[in-house]
C-alpha cells in the first residue's frame, strides 16, 4: 500500500461509521470522494451526506467511539498557532480544534482541524462545509515571535 493512504473513519451525519483507507490528499469529484474499505473495495461517499473524516493512527475495535474523541473543547487556550475554531455541526454537535490561518481554509469542500486533545486516536479531522452549521473563530494564536516584535514597535512609538 503507498505511504500516501491514511488510515481514516468516516463518520456520516446519520451517526453510521466505516473505516477504511484515503488518498492524501483526497480528490473530490462531483461531491463524493473514494474510500479503500478494509475488504479492499473502493467505496464511493457523498461529501454532503458525511459529518467528519477522522484521520486516526490505528483502527478501533470499539465500534460506539471509533474516533475516541473524548475531548471536544480545549481545557485552556492552545499553545500552537492558528485559528482556535469552534463549529456547530448540523446535528447539533460542537467541536472545537485548530486550523491553519492560510488560504485552505477557504476550501469549497471543508477544511481541516487538529483536535483538542493531541494524545487520541484522532491526529486530525476533515469537517465538510455542508456538515458546518455555525463557526465561530474563538482566537488567533500566533507565534511568540510576532508578539514580541510587535511589543518592541510599541516601546519606541512615543520617544522623541
Amino acid at each position: 500500500m503507498p505511504a500516501s493512504r491514511k488510515k481514516v473513519i468516516v463518520r456520516k451525519l446519520s451517526h453510521e461509521w466505516f473505516s477504511g483507507y484515503l488518498p492524501s490528499p483526497f480528490p473530490v469529484h462531483d461531491g463524493e470522494f473514494g474510500v479503500l474499505d478494509l475488504d479492499g473495495k473502493v467505496t464511493f461517499v457523498a461529501l454532503a451526506a458525511v459529518k467528519w473524516i477522522c484521520f486516526v493512527r490505528e483502527f478501533s475495535s470499539s465500534a460506539a467511539d471509533p474516533e475516541h474523541l473524548r475531548m471536544k473543547a480545549f481545557l485552556r487556550r492552545p499553545r500552537s498557532q492558528g485559528l482556535w475554531l469552534r463549529a456547530r455541526l448540523k446535528d447539533n454537535d460542537c467541536i472545537e480544534g485548530l486550523a491553519q490561518n492560510d488560504i485552505n481554509l477557504l476550501d469549497d469542500h471543508g477544511f481541516f482541524l487538529l483536535p483538542p486533545d493531541s494524545r487520541s486516536n484522532t491526529q486530525r479531522l476533515f469537517l465538510p462545509r455542508a456538515a458546518v452549521r455555525e463557526l465561530e473563530v474563538l482566537a488567533v494564536i500566533r507565534p511568540k515571535r510576532a508578539r514580541e516584535a510587535v511589543a518592541e514597535l510599541q516601546e519606541n512609538l512615543f520617544k522623541p
